[in-house]
């Protein structure tokens, strides 16, 4: 009796130091089932931080397989530094211009910020917000980049002229801190997992919406992590599943792994084929926390419009999947 009174006073004190969201498990490679590259620990940094103003670090790096010959560039291979891949112009950004409503940014484009798809298309606007960073394409041309890859929370407005049907495709990232682990420091642990969403709205030169994110949408996952314990992933058809693996943290990255698939080179071009592709996840707001941020709040009328109401959207682990391919086609 007194060695398990002990016990609970042990836990207890650990739990108060936030010690409890450790995670201990005994693993190898063996154990995984899929058909994805398996990498253990950090990464080997290539960039030390694409955006130092950032309250935490935007590093890029490198991570070979240990169980293929491949070698895998985490979080992402982004367009960040290319000149060439337009920065999509604020709606509310710490680092930039802070606009109070809509209309306060409309005000602030001009015809050099419209990118031409098409020369004899209408012009489009979107409205994003993404959970850490995005890149957006219209049938294969960029039209809009997020100018903070990691924090603080920012929002977007990109214009683009175009012709209907058009495809719209993104590369949503969540960024990590604790490179080849998808983890930052969070909840008194080193190596705690991070969570992204996507939410956007498009609306035409008469101010009438054409596409919100949703469930029609298709949202396919190109690395997961942190995974403690690889018998927790499956896969069924082209979903790839980790919603029976754990999200707690730990103080140990070197027993973390993450699991990556080759991206396809055309998935940004209209009519690339996502027809086997899972159908997006859709999140609540409170999910993924957005009460309380101004770079959302200040545009519920776009984002939350009641006859409108779009929805945050990723694949099926908010928590685990950190590198997002998501599609739609707009057709009237």
């Amino acid at each position: 009796m007194k060695y398990y009174l002990s016990s609970i006073f042990v836990c207890l004190a650990l739990l108060l130091q936030g010690c409890g969201e450790s995670v201990a498990t005994t693993t190898k490679v063996s154990d995984y089932k899929g058909t994805g590259s398996v990498t253990q620990g950090i990464a080997q940094t290539t960039v030390t931080n694409l955006f130092p103003e950032g309250r935490r670090v935007a590093a890029l790096g490198t991570i070979d397989s240990i169980n293929s010959q491949a070698a895998w560039a985490v979080p992402a291979v982004v367009n960040y530094t290319n000149d060439n891949f337009p920065i999509a112009p604020d709606l509310y950004n710490d680092y930039g211009h802070k606009y109070t409503d809509t209309q306060a940014a409309l005000s602030a484009l001009n015809e050099d910020d419209i990118v031409e798809v098409d020369t004899d298309g209408e012009v489009i606007t979107a409205y994003i917000f993404a959970d850490n960073y995005f890149e957006m394409y219209i049938n294969g041309v960029s039209v809009g980049k997020d100018p903070i890859p990691f924090t603080e929370f920012n929002s977007n407005i990109i214009q683009f002229k175009v012709n209907k049907p058009f495809d719209i495709a993104v590369l949503a990232v969540d960024w990590e801190e604790n490179l080849g682990t998808g983890t930052e420091l969070n909840r008194n642990v080193k190596a705690h997992p991070g969570d992204g969403g996507f939410v956007a709205v498009f609306k035409d030169e008469s101010n009438q919406t054409v596409a919100i994110t949703d469930g029609d949408w298709k949202a396919q996952n190109y690395y997961t992590s942190p995974i403690s314990d690889l018998s927790c992933l499956s896969e069924s058809g082209s979903v790839r599943l980790s919603t029976n693996c754990t999200i707690q943290g730990t103080d140990d990255t070197s027993q973390l792994y993450g699991v990556h698939w080759a991206i396809p080179t055309d998935w940004q071009q209209q009519g690339f084929d996502d027809s086997q592709w899972p159908a997006a996840n859709t999140f609540t707001n409170d999910t993924v926390g957005v009460d309380n941020k101004k770079s959302y709040t200040n545009f519920t009328d776009i984002f939350d419009d009641s006859n409108n109401d779009a929805q945050f959207i990723w694949s099926a682990n908010l928590n685990l999947d950190n590198k997002i391919l998501l599609r739609t086609t707009v057709n009237k």
